[in-house]
């Protein structure tokens, strides 16, 4: 097996290879370090592609990865999360979580839902 494939082991056979798309202004990046804009998110990183800028679309906008060494093998879409992270909201001047919104639904204050 090639030193290549090892590296680039994902979810595909061995013998279709990684998926990747090509990128006729990777040269442009490479020597002007341009991004590469791409909706792409399935598209796998490979060795060529190490130190190059993508903007990697979410659903929403696009999202500047910046690829590593580390990254090579893994698909593009990972480095571009498309949900928000969780936050705590702040009602009634007190902080709760988003999972607990409401006297009903909180399991903290009440215990579990029956037990007194």
């Amino acid at each position: 097996m090639r030193p290549t494939q090892l590296l680039l082991k994902s979810g595909r056979s061995a013998w279709k290879g990684p998926y990747f798309v090509a990128f006729p202004q990777l040269r442009e990046a490479l020597d002007n370090h341009v991004p590469i804009k791409t909706q792409a998110r399935a598209c796998s990183i490979l060795p060529a592609f190490v130190g190059i800028r993508f903007l990697v679309h979410n659903g929403r906008d696009h999202v500047p990865v910046m690829v590593s060494q580390d990254m090579v093998g893994h698909k593009l879409g990972e480095f571009a999360p498309t949900k928000k992270c969780f936050s705590s909201l702040r009602r009634g001047g007190r902080r709760q979580s988003a999972r607990c919104a409401g006297p009903r639904g909180c399991y903290r204050r009440r215990g579990r839902a029956g037990s007194r």
